[in-house]
């Protein structure tokens, strides 16, 4: 079925959701078939980005999910757009090249003006322009974001940007960045989460004019930057929302952000299991299939158990954020959750495959690689569980 008129059921509710979502992952499957492992396997050892794949993601309009449609998107829900996502890694991509923008413009569309979103948004949908880029982390405060040294200091009708932020990915490839600074020294507030602003920055025009973007190799095809801002003059039209809410708008977003990214994680961890699942099947060892020995299947089957639960909690907070209800708790054990199922998937696919796990051909050490990063990021594992204990069980802050 073609997204638009999975698009055009979905608003006028002539189809059960749960065919619906069937429909759009048969979708979603379908165009990830025309970039196959060696696409992938190609732009991996090159370092390259999925240019051509993100152009088709956004001609088909699946980037443009979850922006209304009074501004060229498809008005879907998080469910929808974390199903996307999953599709796209389950069928052996990586949506870590364009996942940002699914969830980067709720902060426009929530808190930007009225001219912003008009002037923007729109854009976004068609790809005229990408925003792919969120700037929060900086070298020297990691996790810690309200202590951030990048700051934007007004002069008349322009803030002028100095600092440094650190593993900001797709810099490069995209149009715009949200950019998080702060506008009021940390000793003139009352509350550390206070003083900090939004801009959405221009990258087109900034490069080159204060801002300096430097890739960053990394063991993942990640197209992974630092940014060095250098008196960077930025009008005051883009700031989004209000001056010194931006810790309250950045939070906003991080539910979607952590639903999305374990989805991404299931994806990851089904393809493993199916990789392993047909390899043990057919790998002959001593006349029989290796498979046929509990001690390759069960850890492939313990491995499918925990990512049809994480699958569980994923769906869970999606259907919670798309009701508008309170959901950090779930969104953050989401995350977690799925990001250990599929890095022991990823162990059980290696091992496995034995030898060949570790060969570029097979695909596993690739996607071994990708999804690692999530054990790290976009928030480790450690500080979910951390925020797990004092807003869910009450236990004292330990940090």
């Amino acid at each position: 079925m073609a997204f638009v008129s999975f698009v055009s059921l979905c608003l006028y509710g002539t189809v059960p959701a749960v065919e619906l979502h069937q429909d759009l992952r048969n979708a979603v499957r379908d165009l990830c078939r025309a970039f196959p492992d060696s696409y992938w396997r190609q732009l991996d050892a090159a370092r390259a980005y999925p240019d051509a794949f993100v152009k088709a993601l956004t001609v088909a309009g699946y980037l443009a999910a979850l922006i209304p449609e009074e501004y060229g998107g498809s008005g879907l829900g998080v469910i929808e757009a974390s199903i996307i996502l999953e599709e796209i890694n389950r069928s052996g991509g990586n949506a870590g090249a364009c996942h940002a923008q699914m969830y980067t413009m709720g902060t426009l569309l929530r808190h930007g003006s009225a001219a912003q979103k008009r002037a923007f948004l729109p854009k976004i949908a068609t790809g005229e322009l990408r925003l792919q880029a969120f700037g929060v982390t900086e070298p020297t405060t990691g996790s810690d974001t309200t202590q951030l040294k990048t700051t934007a200091t007004r002069h008349g009708d322009t803030y002028v940007v100095r600092g440094q932020k650190v593993w900001i990915s797709r810099a490069e490839h995209s149009d715009l960045l949200l950019l998080v600074v702060r506008t009021t020294p940390v000793e003139q507030v009352h509350k550390r989460t206070e003083g900090l602003s939004i801009l959405l920055i221009d990258l087109r025009e900034a490069v080159g004019h204060g801002l300096t973007i430097r890739p960053i190799r990394t063991m993942m095809n990640h197209a992974t930057t630092e940014l060095f801002f250098d008196d960077l003059q930025v009008p005051v039209e883009t700031l989004v929302g209000e001056e010194g809410k931006g810790f309250r708008y950045l939070l906003d977003g991080l539910n979607a952000e952590r639903i999305l990214i374990a989805a991404e994680c299931v994806g990851d961890g089904r393809w493993f299991i199916e990789r392993a699942t047909r390899y043990a099947n057919e790998r002959v060892v001593f006349n029989r299939p290796i498979g046929q020995n509990q001690g390759v299947q069960f850890p492939i089957a313990r491995a499918h158990v925990n990512v049809e639960a994480a699958d569980l909690m994923r769906l869970k907070a999606a259907a919670m954020f798309d009701r508008g209800e309170p959901c950090g708790s779930e969104a953050n054990m989401a995350k977690l959750l799925a990001a250990d199922a599929s890095w022991e998937a990823a162990n059980v696919a290696v091992q496995t495959h034995g030898g060949f796990g570790f060969a570029e051909d097979y695909d596993i050490e690739r996607k071994f690689r990708e999804t690692r990063l999530y054990q790290v990021a976009p928030i480790s594992t450690n500080l979910i569980l951390a925020y797990v204990a004092e807003h869910v069980l009450g236990l004292p802050r330990s940090y």
